[in-house]
């Protein structure tokens, strides 16, 4: 398979649909109270999330919306969604499959966006702006839809930082002569790493008012204190 012929296989991108669909179901169907959603409600963020990334990976391309052009997007992002919903109760208890089908989603989706850049044309910078967009477009359409703080902008485990990682080395591949697909699977397996490391270990990126007080105090310090005279 060569990159002038390479195309997402179909079997590839409904895999990442079905669990995108799958992790945004079991995200949806965790709400209580006031802010639990009904079984369409569920459907709907399991369908955003597991076809998000791929619209929004299309549009930024200026390409026809792949999920779009076949039945089997749609479908299987629902069936996906059902699934979530029926296996909500049993997998609340394993905290971390969300997590990690969280990583494995952003991962899958941020490949297959740089790769497709990557073969369309678009420089290395580019493409992996693309990819990155794509991995965490679903996650940002998903925290708009239930009316969350976008996840990516808040501190949290290095969400984008990891599809970015895996994004840059995947262009870094391609550019040295190595197979798309290869490169894209580094890019997978770099990306899902350093998400599930950053959550297992609670890393973040620094907050911004601890920045914000550093330069206040610097500021701050030639000022002179003028105190009263006893």
């Amino acid at each position: 398979m060569t990159d002038a012929v390479f195309v997402i296989p179909l079997w590839a991108d409904l895999i990442a649909v079905a669990l995108g669909g799958l992790q945004g179901a079991l995200f949806a169907a965790g709400f209580r109270g006031q802010r639990r959603l009904d079984f369409l409600g569920v459907a709907i963020i399991g369908i955003m999330v597991g076809m998000g990334g791929g619209l929004i990976r299309d549009l930024l391309l200026n390409v026809t919306p792949t999920t779009l052009q076949s039945n089997w997007y749609l479908l299987t992002a629902t069936a996906a969604s059902l699934v979530g919903m029926l296996l909500a109760g049993p997998l609340a208890r394993v905290n971390g499959v969300i997590v990690g089908l969280d990583a494995v989603v952003i991962a899958l989706f941020g490949a297959f966006g740089t790769s497709k850049a990557l073969t369309l044309g678009l420089p290395a910078v580019p493409a992996v702006f693309v990819g990155v967009c794509a991995a965490v477009g679903g996650g940002v359409l998903r925290d708009i839809l239930v009316g969350l703080p976008v996840a990516i902008m808040h501190v949290g485990s290095l969400y984008a930082v990891a599809a970015g990682a895996g994004c840059v080395l995947l262009a870094t591949m391609h550019a040295f002569g190595v197979p798309i697909v290869v490169a894209a699977v580094a890019g997978i397996v770099l990306t899902a790493v350093i998400r599930l490391l950053a959550v297992v270990f609670d890393v973040s990126l620094p907050e911004q008012r601890m920045l914000h007080r550093r330069k206040v105090a610097v500021e701050t310090s030639a000022i002179p204190i003028v105190r009263p005279e006893k």
